[in-house]
């Protein structure tokens, strides 16, 4: 009979997974066999104690601080729809490279750091936005609007920069 921790632990980690739109066994195949579905289900049921390194290594796989798996807490909940920051690969190839070009190297690099090269989205964390805005000398939040106005980003990012 699982704690009710543990089923708090495992309804986190279910819903950072379905936020980033993937099934138990969509997280098997991007993980190349490292998540196996059954344990990561497993995890997500309580039924499976998990240890302090697996969490952390499962919360750098889907790209999120450990606190956000954790119950409790100041922590947003993932539980809500949370806005995504995810860059739309396919549309960045096709704008002009002196505009696009510092985040489409960018990009390739977090790619690069995943090992995930489906070519046609990239999510990217709220700090990939704030280093960006840097590089493009622009507020995240004026950057956001350009990035939706070149297409690369969905109207919804809006709400993901109000956070900051």
């Amino acid at each position: 009979m699982p704690s009710e921790y543990a089923k708090a632990l495992g309804a986190r980690l279910r819903a950072i997974r379905t936020q980033q739109g993937l099934s138990l066994h969509g997280v098997e195949e991007k993980s190349r066999g490292r998540w196996k579905a059954v344990v990561v289900g497993s995890y997500e049921r309580g039924d499976r104690a998990v240890t302090v390194q697996k969490l952390a290594e499962l919360a750098d796989f889907y790209g999120v601080p450990v606190s956000e798996l954790l119950p409790g807490g100041a922590s947003p909940s993932p539980l809500g729809p949370t806005p995504k920051l995810v860059i739309d690969l396919e549309r960045l190839q096709q704008l002009p490279k002196d505009k696009a070009g510092p985040l489409a190297r960018y990009a390739a690099t977090i790619q690069s750091q995943r090992g995930d090269y489906n070519g046609k989205v990239l999510s990217i964390r709220q700090e990939d936005l704030r280093s960006l805005a840097v590089i493009y000398d622009k507020s995240p939040s004026e950057l956001t609007e350009e990035l939706i106005g070149w297409g690369v980003l969905d109207p919804e990012a809006r709400r993901a920069v109000e956070a900051f």
